[in-house]
């Protein structure tokens, strides 16, 4: 049994990029270990997103879920004030958030840790910061780092599709085409359409993000909607790059 330690940035990020991932190691009995760097909280008053995680992380069968202490820093070109008590992600220290996930990462005997790409996906700020974090804490502490990702190609053809069925999709296409990853880049290619039943209900287990007014909230609600097999064509496939140069 080896463990695996997945850094996502928000409390709906684990099932998007690596659910499938996550749900067929812990089939496999791996121990699984989720933390994420915010709570989800942009405002002061707090919202059902960890709930929601803690339940969504249960059906890939997560057995902990960890917040490494950080405030969500929201979308858009304003970086509000830190909220009492933590900073934005955004504006933490890097190196010691690094220290952070590291001592996480010796406290579970990590085999692996799951990171982001140089892109941070999308470009969201907090998914920079995670790729940034992840990789200090894996040249600490010496454990395998895999970035989760897309290839470029595949997200351009989803993002057709989205346009033709006219679902509201909030998204610039052409910066799009410059995130993520080349194709050329990916090193591990994983089918995980075994686990897409698993991985929906997962992902519908994020009400608030599902049924809310997000950039992503129609896509979501079409992929929760979708018959499970249809579900697994779609997000039945999940990639990583090894970071093996550092």
């Amino acid at each position: 049994m080896t463990t695996i330690v997945a850094f996502h940035a928000h409390p709906d990020d684990p099932v998007l990029l690596s659910g499938g991932t996550l749900a067929r190691a812990a089939a496999d009995g791996h121990r699984v270990v989720v933390v994420v760097a915010t709570d989800g909280m942009v405002a002061e008053h707090p919202t059902p997103r960890w709930r929601e995680l803690e339940a969504s992380a249960a059906i890939l069968g997560v057995r902990r879920v960890v917040h490494l202490g950080y405030a969500d820093s929201g979308h858009g070109p304003v970086l509000h004030p830190d909220p009492p008590g933590r900073p934005r992600f955004a504006r933490a220290d890097t190196e010691e958030a690094a220290h952070r996930l590291a001592a996480l990462l010796h406290e579970e005997r990590a085999d692996l840790l799951l990171g982001y790409d140089p892109n941070g996906g999308y470009g969201h700020r907090d998914h920079v910061k995670v790729h940034a974090v992840a990789r200090r804490a894996a040249r600490l502490t010496g454990t395998r780092l895999l970035e989760a990702t897309l290839p470029r190609e595949v997200v351009l053809r989803l993002v057709r599709v989205v346009r033709a069925l006219r679902i509201p999709f909030r998204y610039d296409s052409a910066a799009l085409a410059h995130r993520y990853s080349p194709a050329s880049a990916i090193t591990h290619r994983f089918d995980v359409r075994k686990f897409a039943g698993r991985k929906q209900a997962a992902l519908a287990a994020h009400v608030s993000d599902v049924r809310g007014g997000g950039r992503l909230a129609a896509v979501l609600r079409v992929l929760v909607w979708l018959p499970a097999p249809v579900f697994g064509l779609v997000l039945g496939r999940e990639w990583y790059v090894e970071v093996t140069e550092e």
